[in-house]
């Protein structure tokens, strides 16, 4: 079987579990923090709409730097409305999954580096970095996302199982 064919359907069923939990970010919440050192509710929804696309990077470049020298380190722009938050993550999801579905597996075997200022932080095979630094990593900040609608009382979407909210998936 290749890569491709193993991690496409958990890919697709963790964006559609993400979108589900991004569909209910509350506008008028967009401010608000569970501590001063937290994320708000929208640069935590934003860094999760565009990590997604980091997949296409990591499948299409050798490596990224994420404070360039010379250059204006990488930044997040924060959407403006939920509707934009969506329009984010669906476009990030898109351009990931292309990305994926027309790798070989000799691609995603091929390293691939993050840096910072020019230096190498870490050098892994590419489907390592789409499993880790991608899918994990929206997965962790999707659970922080769901703590902040809980926090919120707004409902949690079920996930792996019903929600207190839903009872069904």
């Amino acid at each position: 079987m290749a890569i491709k064919d193993a991690l496409l359907p958990e890919f697709d069923q963790e964006m559609a579990n993400t979108r589900k939990t991004l569909e209910r970010v509350p506008e008028d919440k967009f401010g608000w923090k569970p501590h001063p050192k937290s994320f708000s509710m929208i640069a935590l929804s934003t860094h999760i709409a565009t990590m997604t696309g980091w997949a296409a990077d990591t499948m299409n470049k050798d490596s990224f730097d994420i404070s360039p020298p010379g250059a204006p380190p990488y930044k997040e722009e924060l959407a403006a409305s939920r509707k934009q938050l969506l329009e984010k993550f669906d476009k990030s999801v898109t351009a990931a999954r292309a990305a994926l579905a027309g790798a070989s597996d000799e691609a995603y075997m091929k390293n691939w580096s993050l840096l910072a200022a020019g230096k190498t932080l870490f050098t892994m095979p590419r489907i390592a970095c789409i499993r880790t630094f991608v899918m994990n990593h929206v997965i962790h900040h999707r659970a922080q996302l769901g703590v902040y609608l809980r926090l919120n009382d707004i409902p949690v979407p079920s996930i792996y199982g019903p929600s207190a909210d839903e009872g069904n998936m």
